[in-house]
């Protein structure tokens, strides 16, 4: 009798030791859990910067596209800023261990059970601003001070690109224009002096620089090299001036804003508003024919010849939602879009996207004030 005891005390000893390392088990791995934890903020960085990058860099290019195709239709063209990204991420986690231990003469037997518990939230705070306000529209409508133009040049942007895009005329010479709802062609002195100025800045014969004056505040400098230039750069350069009306043999310019020639040391440049550039692009939009029909939209190039849109940037339009695009926009029952192996196009919607944080169109309105709990 005594020994049936002993040995029903051993095993009761037995399956205690073996419920102790089983918990003990499942302690040690719901602590190694809670570790891990620990660093779940540093490790969503790598992937939410990025994603959330890509995702206002998509946004921002569809959102110029369709105020650009808005404008050719006479619509309002309205921009709202993604002011502020505050994600937050919480982790609760739970072990739960329940059990009975009977001697060998129970009916029920031993028994042990276990659960877990983990719940992962993802909780992103967008803010949303409208630009809106007098700063907002005296950026969108006032001319692009000149020194940003020609510093986009002396970074590396393609003359005859930047200054086709930006500047209504130079020194009296007209670009191709859109105002009034009617496009008038460029002057060929000015389609010809901007192709002679982009080989003399392939050549690195043409710079620019800002001069600090007391009265007058900054002013930028455009200057054409003669030294270790070839003759045939220096004559392109000469010829550029003539056909622009500036002195052939002067190589240093004032850069100025003027709708008119200006003096025989300047170079007077009539630059564009936002809206004027957005207007000009918006021209080159293949609005549907059914449009252009019941008068919706404003005709442009649709009445030019055919050879004239070599070379040129479009929007193409369809009914058909478009494929390997690089961006893309629905307006009015059709889609417009720019492939995404037309690198001119693509390079022109990214200049205006640069143009407008050169414009200072930014609200000046306060940010909201975000009170994120702790979690």
């Amino acid at each position: 009798m005594q020994t049936t005891r002993r040995q029903n005390l051993i095993a009761v000893a037995r399956r205690l030791r073996c419920l102790a390392s089983t918990k003990l088990c499942l302690c040690v791995a719901a602590a190694a859990l809670f570790a891990g934890c620990t660093h779940l903020g540093p490790n969503t960085i790598a992937v939410d910067r990025f994603d959330y990058s890509a995702s206002i860099a998509d946004s921002w290019k569809q959102q110029t596209l369709l105020n650009i195709v808005k404008l050719r239709y006479m619509d309002l063209p309205v921009f709202v800023e993604v002011s502020s990204i505050v994600n937050g991420y919480s982790l609760q986690t739970g072990v739960n261990l329940t059990g009975t231990l009977s001697s060998e003469r129970a009916v029920q037997g031993d028994f042990l059970s276990g659960s877990g518990l983990a719940i992962y939230t993802d909780r992103p705070t967008i803010t949303y601003m409208p630009l809106t306000g007098q700063k907002f529209l005296r950026g969108l409508i006032t001319p692009i001070d000149p020194k940003n133009i020609f510093f986009m040049i002396q970074a590396g942007y393609p003359a005859d690109f930047i200054l086709g895009l930006t500047a209504e005329s130079l020194n009296g010479v007209r670009n191709r224009s859109t105002a009034g709802g009617a496009v008038r062609e460029a002057d060929p002195e000015f389609v010809r002096a901007l192709q002679l100025i982009r080989e003399v800045q392939a050549a690195g014969a043409v710079g620019m620089r800002v001069e600090e004056d007391n009265a007058k505040g900054a002013t930028g400098v455009i200057l054409f090299r003669r030294d270790d230039v070839p003759a045939d750069i220096v004559e392109k350069a000469a010829q550029a001036r003539r056909l622009l009306k500036l002195p052939a043999e002067q190589q240093r310019f004032v850069i100025t804003y003027s709708p008119m020639r200006g003096a025989e040391n300047e170079l007077a440049v009539n630059s564009r508003s936002m809206l004027q550039i957005m207007g000009a692009f918006a021209s080159y939009t293949d609005v549907p024919q059914a449009h252009l029909k019941d008068h919706r939209a404003l005709p442009a190039f649709e009445h030019a010849a055919t050879e004239t849109r070599q070379d040129k940037v479009r929007i193409h339009s369809g009914k058909d939602k478009p494929a390997d695009v690089f961006a893309a926009v629905r307006y009015r029952d059709y889609w417009f879009w720019i492939d995404d192996g037309d690198w001119q196009t693509k390079r022109a919607l990214t200049a205006v996207m640069f143009f407008f944080t050169l414009a200072e169109t930014g609200g000046n309105e306060k940010l909201p004030l975000l009170t994120i709990p702790a979690q």
